[in-house]
Parts: structure tokens; C-alpha cells; sequence
């Protein structure tokens, strides 16, 4: 597919016809390269007094509210990471704590199982007595 030339040959107009028939083409140009909503920010960019001011401005704006943005965002994140440290610590030490009860009552059962093997063993031998 061959792109039409957006070149022409125009004929000797005056210099308002020349002008009018360039602004044109530079329409048609914008219309068919950019997206609708580029399209609106160029017509508002033309619609501006041209001092560039509006758009110096702008910018700087957008800037700072980009950076203020930014800045919230890694606080928020640097509050919801200590808060998952603060979680994990907390969760270790309460395994720990269970931990040490499961221990301390292993061993609990462990000597109720030794009591109650004595004190079958002293049943039993009771019995073969009697």
C-alpha cells in the first residue's frame, strides 16, 4: 500500500489561499496521526494566547502533582511493609510461645506416662500377692 503524498502542487494563489490551503493540510495531518483525545489538547494548545506560559505552567504542575503522588505512594508502602514486619515478628513469637508450652507439656505426659507405668506395675504386683 502506497501512502498518499500529502505534498501539492499548488497553483499561484495569493498568499492568504496559501496559508488556508497549509492549514488545512496540517488538519487533515493531525486527524489522521493522532488519537481524538491528542487531537483535543492540540486544539486547546492552539486556542491559547501562544505564550507558552499556560503550557510551562502546566507542566510544572503536572510535575509537582506526579511527584507528590509519588511520594505518597512509597510512604503508604513503606507503612504497609513495616506493618507486614511488625506481623511476621509478632506470628514468631507467638509460635514460640507455643512452641515452648507443646515442649512443656510433652514432657508433662511423658512423666504421667511413668507414674501410670509405676503404678501398674504396683497394681500388678499387689494382685499376684493377694
Amino acid at each position: 500500500m502506497e501512502r498518499p503524498s500529502l505534498e501539492f502542487n499548488l497553483p499561484d494563489t495569493h498568499e492568504d489561499g496559501k496559508l488556508y490551503v497549509v492549514d488545512s493540510l496540517n488538519n487533515l495531518n493531525k486527524l489522521n496521526v493522532c488519537p481524538a483525545e491528542s487531537q483535543r489538547s492540540l486544539d486547546e494548545e492552539e486556542n491559547t494566547s501562544g505564550t507558552g506560559e499556560n503550557i510551562a505552567g502546566s507542566n510544572t504542575r503536572n510535575q509537582c502533582l506526579f511527584f507528590v503522588i509519588f511520594i505518597l505512594t512509597l510512604i503508604v508502602s513503606l507503612a504497609l511493609v513495616s506493618f507486614a514486619i511488625f506481623l511476621i515478628f509478632q506470628t514468631r513469637n507467638e509460635v514460640d510461645q507455643i512452641s515452648s508450652r507443646l515442649l512443656s507439656e510433652k514432657k508433662n505426659i511423658e512423666e504421667l506416662k511413668k507414674l501410670n507405668n509405676i503404678i501398674l506395675r504396683h497394681l500388678n504386683q499387689s494382685r499376684i500377692k493377694e
